[in-house]
């Protein structure tokens, strides 16, 4: 009961120092699993080595494929890459169906760019096809909306499954995460464009023009010229495609039967899926989306941008993990084992934790990292030991990460205020929507989790 009792103050303690005192989740994690150490009576002299392997072994493990991740990201944003991509998908599907339009759009974008980004992107692409389709701007807000926050929380190589994956073991197994997460990201995204759709003609009051960004006021037309003349569709999918193929085929090149030959092929085949080398290739494909005279400056300015941008996520990834070692090294797991086998509630565990931090705290990628360290421990307990199991647990997470967005999320503020929507509005339409396609992704996996486990 006493090491429950610590476990329960430690995540009320996380979630209080972040939310409340906005203190920063990397120094809230690694304090956490300092005082976890002592509360649970490690030894003193294992304490530090304990933490510190924990965030070494981590940095090693995933700090560059997080790292590669965020710099594909960022080319794809800066390039105009993304909005080349859009106006392929439109040419594809066309207007006729703006909310589902939008929502495969955001899907396909967020694979790679952070959700926050790729709205802000998106956001002249979603206010011309309103215009042009005459369907509520407040339809088309939440399936962009849901469209991108389904493969954020689900997809590598966006950094929150990535670390996720890490905490649970299943780094190794990226393949499998991208074969089983693509379709659970796509029926969450479903879902959210189920409930935008309920939007699509209704009348709503939307905040006055001068309290918005400068950017909103920008047509269509205008964002795509500001970045010269755009990629061309093939170059600006390439940086996704490449790594994920890679990836996938590596993770088929090694089942049991060896489909894809055996010897040196299934060699080459693991050494190019393996995540890091495969992200270097999308990385080299990215690059070939910069253009003019100042490439190599254009390069490296946005490489610095890149390693600015990874290097929180870097650091909470591995304060996580050193909260996770830990809690693996105390009495806790036998603990849990024994309370939590027979309850047969499984996969609900890590959704309720990620969900209860989400909505505590306001951040995805910290809801994720931080969850995933303290499930490590119970996978046995819980029946998830298994690669499908612990797949199965970053996709619940995921799915946790999701509920609800409100105003602690920065996300939640990009799109209200970018698309124009009051708060109490936003409230009972994005923070909805949210909740909808979070649980939607959570039963799909528990679905999953009762055929295949």
């Amino acid at each position: 009961m006493y090491e429950l009792l610590v476990l329960l103050i430690l995540v009320a303690g996380i979630v209080l120092v972040t939310a409340r005192w906005k203190v920063s989740p990397f120094l809230a994690l690694i304090g956490a699993a300092i005082l976890a150490a002592f509360a649970y009576q490690i030894p003193v002299a294992e304490v530090a080595s304990t933490v510190t392997t924990a965030f070494g072994n981590t940095m090693g493990n995933i700090g560059l494929v997080i790292l590669f991740g965020t710099m594909i990201g960022i080319i794809l944003e800066r390039s105009g890459a993304a909005i080349s991509m859009a106006d392929a998908l439109i040419k594809v599907l066309g207007t006729r169906f703006p909310n589902l339009t939008l929502s495969i759009i955001g899907y396909i974008v967020s694979i790679p760019v952070f959700c926050d980004s790729g709205y802000v992107v998106l956001n002249s692409l979603r206010k011309a096809i309103t215009l042009r389709t005459g369907v509520s701007g407040l339809a088309t807000s939440v399936a962009l909306m849901t469209g991108l926050y389904a493969t954020h929380t689900m997809v590598p190589p966006t950094p929150g499954p990535l670390a996720a994956a890490e905490s649970i073991g299943i780094a190794d197994n990226l393949g499998l995460i991208i074969a089983v997460g693509l379709p659970v990201a796509a029926i969450s995204a479903m879902a959210g464009l189920f409930y935008a759709n309920s939007f699509s003609k209704k009348s709503w009051t939307p905040l006055p023009e001068e309290d918005h960004d400068d950017l909103t006021e920008q047509s269509y037309e205008e964002l795509r010229a500001s970045y010269g003349k755009l990629p061309a569709p093939l170059l600006a999918f390439l940086p996704i495609i490449v790594p994920l193929l890679l990836i996938c085929g590596a993770s088929v090149a090694k089942l049991p039967s060896h489909p894809l030959g055996e010897g040196a092929a299934l060699e080459t085949l693991s050494f190019l899926g393996t995540p890091v080398i495969a992200l270097i290739f999308g990385l080299l494909a990215a690059s070939l989306l910069l253009r003019g005279n100042q490439k190599l400056v254009d390069f490296n300015e946005q490489m610095h941008d890149a390693v600015r941008t990874a290097a929180p996520i870097l650091l909470i990834t591995g304060a996580g993990a050193s909260l996770g070692a830990v809690l693996a090294a105390s009495k806790l797991t036998t603990i849990l084992s024994d309370s939590l086998s027979g309850l047969g509630i499984g996969l609900a565990v890590p959704f309720l934790i990620a969900a209860a931090l989400k909505s505590a705290q306001g951040s995805s990628t910290v809801s994720m990292v931080t969850t995933s360290a303290l499930v490590a421990p119970m996978l046995g307990s819980l029946g998830l030991s298994t690669d499908m199991g612990m797949v199965l647990t970053v996709l619940a997470i995921g799915a946790g990460a999701m509920v609800v967005s409100h105003a602690n999320d920065s996300y939640f503020w990009v799109v209200s205020q970018l698309s124009r929507i009051p708060v109490i509005t936003a409230y009972k339409t994005l923070s909805v929507a949210t909740a909808i396609q979070g649980t939607a992704g959570f039963i799909t996996v528990w679905i999953l989790g009762a055929i295949l486990l």
